[in-house]
C-alpha cells in the first residue's frame, strides 16, 4: 500500500500542488540521495487515510511508491545508456521518513495521487511485488500475485 507517491517524473509540477505536497519529505528525499535537480524536483503526495484505514491489514506492507517517468534509465535500468545515478536505487532502498520507506517503484501513482487530491477525489495504491531488483529475484507466478490482490482489494472494499 503506497501511503505516499514520490513523483520522480516532474507530472505534476504543471500544476499548483504546493498545499498538497509534502515539502518536508522531499527534501529529506533530495538530500540523502544527493537528487540532480536538473532532472527537476521530485514531488510527494499523500494517499487517501480514509481508504488506507478501509484497506488495511496484517498482510499489506505500507511505504512509499516512487513513480518514475520512464520504464528503462528512469527506473535506474541499464541497457545501452549509461544512467545519471547508477547507486539511485539503492540510495531509495535506504531512504527512511518517519518511518516510512520505498517500496516499490512504478510509473502512475504519484501523478493519480496528486491529480485525485486537487480534484477532491479519495485515490489509494495498492501493487502486487512482483520482482525484487536489488536480488534479482522474480515472482513465479506473478499473475496469482496479481489476482490475490484484487480479491483481497475487493473484499476488503465490500465489507
Amino acid at each position: 500500500m503506497a501511503r505516499f507517491g514520490l513523483g520522480l517524473d516532474n507530472m505534476l509540477r504543471s500544476y499548483l500542488i504546493d498545499d498538497i505536497a509534502n515539502v518536508a519529505m522531499e527534501d529529506a528525499f533530495i538530500k540523502h540521495t544527493n537528487w540532480d535537480l536538473r532532472k527537476g524536483r521530485p514531488y510527494i503526495i499523500a494517499g487517501s487515510e480514509k481508504l488506507e484505514k478501509r484497506m488495511e491489514s496484517n498482510k499489506i506492507f505500507k511505504g512509499i511508491t516512487g513513480t518514475a517517468g520512464g520504464f528503462y534509465g528512469p527506473q535506474g535500468r541499464v541497457l545501452r545508456l549509461n544512467i545519471q545515478d547508477n547507486d539511485l536505487n539503492s540510495k531509495m532502498d535506504n531512504f527512511s521518513f518517519e518511518g516510512d520507506r520505498i517500496t516499490n517503484l512504478e510509473m502512475e501513482t504519484s501523478a493519480i495521487y496528486g491529480l485525485g487530491k486537487l480534484l477532491g477525489h479519495e485515490c489509494l495504491s495498492l501493487n502486487a511485488i512482483i520482482a525484487n531488483r536489488a536480488s534479482g529475484t522474480f515472482s513465479e507466478d506473478p499473475y496469482k500475485a496479481v489476482d490475490k490482490l484484487i480479491a483481497y482489494a475487493l473484499d476488503k472494499l465490500a465489507e
